[in-house]
Formats: C-alpha cells, structure tokens, sequence
C-alpha cells in the first residue's frame, strides 16, 4: 500500500483527484466560502494573492526573493489554525513578507492526516524572509508571537522556540533537477551554483555548506538534547513510520525483553474523527489492558513520555505478518500451480481463517471493536501454529458502535457499519483476499465480491456456496443503502442490475466483452469518452496521481491525454475531439517549468500529436523543445535523454527537409549524453525500461537503425547486460528484476521491459546470450495471477508483451494471452456504459496510458493482433496471432474455453 494516495481519494468516489477538490460540509474546500476569514476575499491592494494546488499565496508587488535561503514554517492544530494565520497574516501584511497558506480546515485535516506526506506534513504556513541578513528578525518575531502556541513538529525542520515556529534551509524559486532516482526533484544551487537536490525527507537536514546562523544554536541543541539514552529501552530497528509516529523494535535493557515500542507525535497522525496520534495510542493501552489475558493480542508492559512524544512498550510478538506469509506462498504467483499446491494453499487458507474469526470473537465476548482489521495487522507463528491481533488504536466499546475512524483500503467498510460489524465487514474480505487479494476494488463497487467469489472457485478447490456467506456479508444492506455514491454516478453492469431485479437503463458492458476485440475496444472506449472533462484545466482524463505532481502532468503521454489519445488513435477506436482540442490548447503554451521527457513532459506531447495528425502543432512545440537545454536531464527513457532521444529520431525521419536537421542533430545530442551517463555516470540506482540501462539500450538500437553505426549496438548489449546482472530467478525459475525486497516482472521497470528491448536489439544483430535471457525472462510474464492491471506495472504491459514477443513458444503465448486476458476482466468495472480499469493501488479508477483504462486497451489491441504497442518497440505482428478477432469480424480464439486454465480466469 502507498498510503500517498490515499489523500487523492478524498475528493471523488470514482477517481483520483487533487485534494484541494476534496469535498466538505459546505461544498469544495478550495471554495473561498471553506477558506479561513483571515485569507478570505481579494488581497490587499499592493499584493498579489494566487492560489496553486493546496497553498494560496500572497506576495508584495515589486518584491524580488531569492532563488533560495532559510524558509520559515509554521503548524498549527485544527482548534488553533484560524487563531494562528489571523496573527501570521497581519504581521505578514504589516512587514511586506511573502506567504503562503493552507486556506482552510479541509486541507489543514488532510495534510496531517494519518497517512500523510510525513516530510510536509504540519506545513501551514510558509513564510519567506526577503534576505539571509533579515532571516533572524523574522523568525524572532514570528517566535514572539505565536509564544506557547501548539501545533505538529514539522520532522522536515528544526522547531525554533516554544511554539509551532520551524525552519529548514531550501528552495524559494521552482527549480529542479534529477534526484538519485532519475526522477525530478525540487533542486537548490550549490556554491558552484550546480542544481543539487533539496531534501525534504522526514528528517531536517542542512545542505554542507551551509552554516546555520547563531541564533538557532540554542534550538539545535535543543533538539540534539531529546533521546531515550536516559529510559531503560535500547532501540534496535524501526519497523513501520507513518505521520502519527515510528513502531519500533526494542530491548528492555533491565531484563533484556525484547519488545515494540509504539510512538504517538501529538495534534499528527489525525484520523477521521480529528484524533491524533496521543489520543489513538491512548485508546490502544486501555483497549490492550482491558483484553489482557487473551491469547490473540499482545500485553502492554510500560508507557513513556520523551518531550512530547508519547511511547507505547507492547510485548515483543515473534512471527511475520500475515500479508508477508500470504504473498510468500500464494501459488497463482507461479506459471503453472499443480493442484496439489493448489489444495495445500486452500487447506492453510481455511485454517488461517478460522484462526483469525476465533480471534475476533473473543476480543468482541471482551466488548471490544478491533476497527482496523486487515492482513498486516495480523502475526502469524507458523512453527507455534499461532496468530495475534495487532494495532489496536482504532479500538472503541462494542456498545458505542462509532464509525470507522483508519482503515485499510482492501478492508475498508462502508459507511454504514458501526461497531463489531465494522470487524465482521472485515473479516468478509479477508475469507476472499486469502484467495486472490484483490477486495481494494470493493471501495469503488462491491458488487465485484460475487464476481471475485466465482473466480476463486475456479482456481482453487473451494466451492463458491462456501464463500456465499462472506459475500453476502459484504454485499448486505445495499438495496437499502443504496451505496451513498460508492459505486461511480454513470456505472452499470449487467450482473449487479440482475442482482437488484431491474434494468440498468444503459448499454451495459461485462468483463466477458474483452473475449471479443471490437466489443472489447468499444466498451473501453466509451468508458474512456464518458470521462473526458475538457472544461478542467489540470487534466482532461482522470489518472493516476501523478498528472497531479507537474505542469504537464494532465497533459503526459504516461498519465495524461496524450497517451489516452495515442491509446484511441493506434486501437482504431473513434477519436476524442474534446480531448484533441483540450492538448492542442494546452501544447501552444507550455507552463512554465514544463519537463521536458517523453513519458512526463513535452517531447511525449509533441510525439502523439504528430501521430494523431496534427502536424503542425507538433511541429510547433517541437520548437519549443529544440530551444531549451538538454544538460542536466536523467538518462532514461520516462524523463530523460533515451525518451527525447527516440521521439526526436523517429520525427526526424518523416520530418520536412527544414525541420529534419535540427531534429537528427537533438537526436544525437541527446545520444551522446545518454552515452555518457551509461559509460562516465554512477550506475542508476533502478532498472529496467523507464528508469534503467534497457532504455538506454532501446535509444541505442533505433539510433543504430539510423545511423548504421555497429558501435551504438555494441553499447546496447553492454547496457542490457548491465541491467541483466541486476536480475535473480524467483522460485520457479524465472528472472526477475530486484526492486528492494521484491522482484518485479513488469515492463516499467521489470523483467518484462527488459525482455522487450532484447527483442528489439535481436531484430538486429543475433546474439545468442541475450536471446538465452529474453527467454529466461519469458516465464516472469505467465504467471497465473497479477495484483494490477495496469500497463506499465500490472498485467496489461504483461499481455502486451506476449502478444509482441516472437521468443514465445505459440502455445505458451495463446495461454497467455487467454490468461491475461480473463484476468484483466477480474479488475475491470463498470462506467459509462463501458469499461473501465481502476489504478494503480486498486482504489480509484483511471483512465490514463501507464495505469488505466487507456493501457488496458493497447494491450488488449495488441493482443487481438493490431500491429501496436508501446512507442518504439517492436509492435505486435498481426501474423503471429491466428485465431484472435481482428477489425470488424469477431471469430473465437483458439483454445479458449468458458473454464480457465487452473489458478487463471
């Protein structure tokens, strides 16, 4: 789980969405209504007042900042927020200091939310001094006023005083550079004046040549001055952060216990009903106490107070968790899981089960509600044949019947639930997502329970009358509830109106469409059209949450209306000319600080509406391109040198005799630097297509294409060695790309992209080695279970892949492709009289190219045999897939069946 999106969640029941859109008991909270009185209305006149994102500025005309410097922030709780910025905000005005805001309660809730940012959370009010030299006078003064005010420490930041006054030493201009991971990140200029990233990680940190001025000594030893030498724990390991505190692994060094200590930061880590995380930990100890002596939950040895931070000691519970155990042996994780597996995996499932529900009885016999019940909060002792209860802080009397207050997404229950039935919602989930751990779609539409039901049963040897009870469960009081806007305004499908005995008065779409390529394509398609919003100025598709993080974000080829386009135009599906209208509006301006890769920025733009036929905006902001520097870019394809690269080259190609010289010359431009970075550079640390050496090596082999140069092949090899070395065999075999402690098959930065630039370098020159790997890497892509189903980190690129691959065996590919397929079907909802796909995460649906909707419908094109696929590599030949629907006709596939292979669907 990314708990980052959970905060794009709040503003709509169906999409990802920003937010500041967020709705509250009076409307949008960006509303000027919601906004506090001290910032409502226009600004003063002298000043210029604008709003980005969450924060609203405000800035005295004619005043020049530095590009950089000591920053001033300062938090404040939800009872004192509008106290605070009325104070800040006059002394603001009085002393002609630029400022910025959160506007109002809404946001101020989000950003300190449990799960929030924990880098930027506390962040209120950011206050910018005009000049080094006037940084301790306004500090001070700002330390003055707001004496004995309380508010979240800001982890960023050092807390200056005794009061919610913080500062760090970063950016006060939008300037950027690569950060360690290719991706772009907020920069600040060293003494060299070389862009270098500004930290902004949970932890305040000053740049190394930087000197912090003298009056924050007495504050940094302040700081320095807080720890736990002086209490009898040792701690060994942090175990688990979010923004209420740390969990962390202990020793008791009076009796050498090994035990977890819990912190609790106070007015953070806020839950739905505004408690924070002391309150939270508070609730935990007296629920722990009042179920002391049952087996299933840990004992509570000791609580501490360090500064303000409150601390929990629990009893030390062996085991792993349970969402570890079950993503250990889950056997669809494997191409072909025999039924003996099969049936072992079945045989634990229940057993666990039934372990779990005893547990939760007896905790409800002790009138207790648990409220968070979800896989990572269970231990399992495989060798004691034990589990425990973890994570009690959202527990409440069974006779109060609150609401649920934290959740996890795959568990969480509907509005309606109150009490021991917020558990009983839980545990339901649970007896399914033992199966196939895909009940995270069930926030956007629990109709898909029944579905999900009939799918276990045809992979595992469990009937589906033994998991009726768990989806009625999750399915109960929907008549009459109506699902208060949970299932999307415009969805329909066929299975669920039947279930309510009525017509859904729409075209009604099923996942069984996507068996047949143009109903497939149509179903898509009207789902992807239905969520045009052309009259939007961020994005005219919903995505993932990144269209949110830059100036063309809405507009990328990766998230945005480019790659939706490109999706539409190669899929022979009918243009969207909203759409088409909305990236030409937004391409003849580029914001400012607009990135420039393929994946994320303008080239990506510039590209698709070449390929859509619009010639000569492309042309135009083509320009544009041309004229901004190339140094200082990542190396890779997403945002960097191999992306530019590649699109520069292929416009090159068909590009006017005009044009086509300053194209060819960027193109080699951009090749000399991404050689340069391969060779001179400090390896990446990812791999893969998007961020790693194969993207490179991609740039490389259609250069070579160009340029006949055998040298730029020799240099291809090499870069997909190098991120070949980076990859080890899974349990079964196949070779997978290493990601931290997982192994990744997927094409953005998995084996399968990998896999795929070998193709690419094989249509070239043989090379038996490499051709070794493309095949070792094959199995990765035949798995009988994928949790997502996007494109570039889900089973849609997987499909894709197949259907392009000629190293597959046909029977393996057809399998495949089947599988995939079916398993796509699994994921996809209603919308729109069509179909549409949630993303990443499962929580909301998208609709863009590298997450949603979009990518699903290349894949499935691909797969039908429509000569397509991810810009500049191999395509899938039609010939290589007899058998499968094409164009106009519908003919059935070979080999299919209405009963999937065992462990798909």
């Amino acid at each position: 789980m990314n708990p980052e999106y959970a905060a794009y969640c709040q503003a709509d029941r169906r999409f990802y969405d920003a937010p500041h859109r967020s709705l509250g008991p009076g409307g949008a909270v960006d509303a000027e209504s919601s906004f506090y009185a001290a910032v409502r209305g226009s600004a003063p006149e002298g000043w210029t007042r604008s709003r980005r994102g969450d924060w609203l500025s405000y800035s005295p005309d004619g005043l020049r900042l530095p590009a950089q410097g000591w920053k001033i922030h300062v938090s404040a709780a939800l009872d004192n927020a509008a106290s605070v910025l009325d104070r800040v905000t006059a002394h603001c005005l009085e002393h002609r200091l630029a400022f910025k805001c959160i506007p109002n309660a809404g946001l101020l809730a989000l950003r300190n939310a449990k799960y929030a940012d924990r880098a930027g959370s506390g962040k209120f009010i950011t206050v910018y001094p005009p000049s080094e030299e006037a940084f301790p006078e306004v500090c001070t003064a700002l330390m003055q006023l707001l004496e004995g005010e309380h508010g979240p420490y800001i982890l960023s930041d050092l807390r200056c005083g005794n009061g919610p006054v913080h500062t760090r030493y970063g950016a006060f201009a939008a300037r950027f550079c690569s950060g360690p991971d290719g991706r772009p990140v907020p920069a600040v200029a060293d003494p060299q004046g070389r862009l270098v990233p500004d930290d902004r990680g949970p932890a305040f940190r000053v740049p190394s040549w930087v000197t912090p001025p003298g009056f924050l000594m007495p504050h940094l030893e302040a700081r320095a001055a807080v720890g736990l030498a002086d209490l009898p724990y040792a701690v060994e390991k942090a175990l688990h952060f979010s923004n209420g505190g740390g969990v962390y692994l202990g020793r008791d060094t009076r009796t050498g216990e090994q035990v977890v200590l819990k912190e609790a930061r106070p007015h953070a880590g806020l839950a739905a009903d505004g408690a924070d995380a002391v309150a939270r930990l508070e609730r935990e100890r007296t629920a722990l106490e009042h179920l002391a002596g049952l087996d299933c939950v840990p004992d509570v040895r000791d609580v501490f107070q360090v500064g303000d931070h409150h601390f929990l000691v629990l009893q030390y519970i062996p085991g792993t968790t349970l969402n570890t155990v079950f993503a250990r042996r889950f056997p669809l994780a494997r191409q072909h899981p025999s039924p003996e597996l099969l049936a072992e995996h079945t045989a634990w499932a229940e057993e666990l089960y039934g372990q779990v529900e005893r547990a939760v009885e007896a905790v409800h016999e002790r009138g207790i509600v648990i409220s968070d019940l979800h896989m990572s909060n269970v231990m399992v002792d495989e060798e004691a044949g034990r589990i425990v209860l973890l994570d009690f802080e959202a527990a409440s009397p069974a006779a109060e019947r609150r609401r649920q207050i934290v959740a996890n997404p795959a568990f969480v229950a509907p509005a309606d639930r109150r009490g021991t039935d917020i558990d009983r919602y839980a545990l339901a989930c649970l007896r399914l997502a033992l199966y196939l751990p895909l009940t995270t779609l069930f926030g956007i539409d629990r109709t898909k329970a029944a579905g999900l039901a009939q799918d276990i049963a045809r992979a595992f040897p469990v009937a589906e009358e033994a998991l009726r009870p768990a989806v009625e469960e999750i399915l109960r009081d929907m008549r009459n509830a109506g699902e208060a806007g949970a299932r999307p305004a415009a969805a329909s499908d066929s299975a669920s109106a039947a279930a309510f005995g009525r017509d859904s008065g729409e075209a009604s779409a099923s996942p069984a469409d996507l068996r047949d390529w143009p109903r497939a394509r149509d179903a898509l398609a009207r789902a992807v059209t239905a969520s045009c919003t052309p009259e939007r100025d961020d994005r005219c598709f919903p995505g993932d949450i990144a269209q949110f993080a830059t100036a063309t974000g809405g507009q990328s080829f990766a998230y945005g209306a480019a790659g939706v386009l490109y999706a539409l135009h190669e899929t022979g599906a009918p243009p969207c000319a909203p759409a088409e209208d909305w990236l030409l509006r937004h391409a003849k301006d580029p914001a400012s600080g607009s990135p420039l890769g393929f994946y994320d920025g303008l080239t990506g733009i510039a590209w698709t509406l070449h390929r859509i036929g619009r010639t000569a905006e492309a042309a135009d902001l083509l320009r544009i391109i041309l004229d901004q520097p190339l140094e200082g870019l990542a190396p890779g394809l997403h945002n960097g040198y191999a992306g530019i690269g590649l699109a520069l080259d292929d416009l090159a190609r068909t590009a006017s005799a005009t044009d086509a010289p300053a194209l060819s010359a960027a193109a080699a431009r951009c090749t000399a630097l991404a050689v340069r970075a391969l060779v001179d550079g400090p390896p990446s640390p990812r791999t893969g297509l998007l961020h790693g050496a194969s993207g490179i090596a991609l740039l490389l082999i259609r250069r070579y294409a160009t340029t006949g140069d055998t040298a730029l092949l020799d240099l291809a090899a090499a870069a997909l060695r190098r991120d070949l070395e980076r990859c080890r065999a899974g349990d079964d075999g196949a070779l997978l790309v290493v990601e931290g402690k997982r192994l990744m098959p997927y094409v953005g930065s998995g084996s399968a992209g990998i896999a795929a630039v070998i193709d690419a370098y094989l249509a070239q020159r043989p090379d038996p080695e490499l051709e070794t790997a493309g095949r070792a890497l094959l199995p990765a892509a035949l798995s009988a279970f994928y949790v997502q189903p996007g494109l570039l980190r889900g089973s849609a690129g997987l499909l894709l892949h197949l259907a392009a691959t000629p190293l597959c065996d046909p029977a393996d590919r057809q399998r495949g492709i089947d599988r995939h397929t079916d398993l796509l079907g699994s994921h996809a909802l209603a919308y729109g009289g069509g179909l549409a796909f949630p993303g990443e995460q499962l929580m909301r649906l998208s609709m863009d190219l590298a997450t949603g909707t979009a990518g699903a419908l290349l894949a499935l094109g691909a797969a039908a045999g429509r000569p397509t696929g991810l810009p500049f590599l191999p395509a899938a030949p039609a010939a290589a897939h007899p058998g499968r629907a094409s164009g106009p006709t519908n003919r059935p596939r070979q080999g299919s069946s209405d009963r999937p292979h065992p462990g798909s669907f």
